[in-house]
């Protein structure tokens, strides 16, 4: 990854702050307790964020490669679930009859 002035940050570091306090926060953690069985982990919201400013303060390589690593990190993990619903490739071959709405169950 090339340094240099042309290169930003993926998000603005108030993302990242603000994400670390979401995630820190009495309902999102009950919110993911509930969902997934295990509080949120929300260190790397912090890390992220000061890398993000010794990035804008130093313009440090370390703390480039630290953002881009992490961002690289969340992409994968949202790509590692598949979809809930299974997407079709046309519609039902009764997409145009009404429906039986007044059919008794």
């Amino acid at each position: 990854m090339a340094g240099g002035e042309s290169w930003r940050p993926p998000r603005p570091c108030e993302d990242y702050w603000w994400e670390w306090k979401h995630c820190r926060g009495l309902r999102h953690a009950f919110h993911h307790y509930y969902a997934h069985g295990e509080l949120p982990l929300c260190d790397q919201w912090r890390e992220d964020y000061e890398a993000c400013q010794a990035w804008l303060r130093d313009r440090s390589a370390a703390a480039q490669e630290a953002l881009c690593k992490s961002e690289r990190a969340r992409v994968m993990e949202k790509q590692k679930y598949a979809p809930v619903w299974t997407f079709r490739k046309s519609p039902p071959p009764d997409w145009y009859l009404p429906l039986d709405q007044d059919k008794p169950n």
